[in-house]
């Protein structure tokens, strides 16, 4: 491994590494990939973040390569064949939460335009850039990620709690919670 400074979370294995580096806070702009981080963040609860990136491909292959148009047009039929399938957590609820979860999706989607639009307009459209020394400091829920949480709720949308909404947030780059030292932290704070 090379010598940059990076979150103490992402040492633990080459594939966090790999996640942190290239993906962890960068922002996401687009539906596709903003469905993707929703149905990978609510798949984890319960479970830990290896557990769904070691399962990831198979996601992508069980849930149409995260197209919610395609994901929102499963039934039954498809909630049986995933409960089958062990290349993903093989839970009913989460199963049948993605699929609702995409038809609310494309609600939201179109009355803003774009899920996007909907999702990073709770920021002003721009990265929320944190600056903690610490893991310890970084928070597992915000007043921010309350308020969205709600809303979704509202919306309704299922597994997506305050403390999944913030874990959302981080991955698709609503917010920097790179450690202020970690080499991510400032190359992140120029994407837009």
């Amino acid at each position: 491994m090379d010598a940059k400074t990076r979150c103490a979370w992402s040492l633990k294995t080459d594939k966090y590494i790999d996640y942190h580096d290239k993906e962890w806070g960068v922002p996401v702009r687009d539906d596709r990939g903003q469905f993707e981080f929703l149905t990978l963040e609510a798949a984890q609860a319960g479970l830990s973040w290896l557990t769904i990136l070691n399962k990831r491909e198979g996601y992508r292959r069980c849930f149409a390569e995260f197209d919610p148009v395609k994901v929102a047009g499963f039934t039954e039929k498809d909630v049986e064949r995933l409960l089958l399938d062990p290349s993903i957590v093989r839970n009913r609820k989460k199963i049948e939460s993605t699929i609702s979860n995409a038809r609310c999706f494309l609600e939201v989607a179109a009355k803003h335009g774009s899920f996007s639009n909907f999702i990073w307009g709770f920021t002003g459209g721009e990265t929320v850039q944190n600056k903690w020394r610490s893991l310890t400091q970084i928070p597992t829920s915000t007043p921010l990620s309350d308020t969205i949480s709600k809303e979704l709720k509202k919306l309704g949308f299922k597994f997506l709690g305050t403390t999944v909404v913030y874990a959302h947030m981080q991955a698709t780059g609503l917010v920097n919670d790179h450690l202020a030292d970690c080499f991510r932290h400032s190359e992140l704070k120029s994407v837009h």
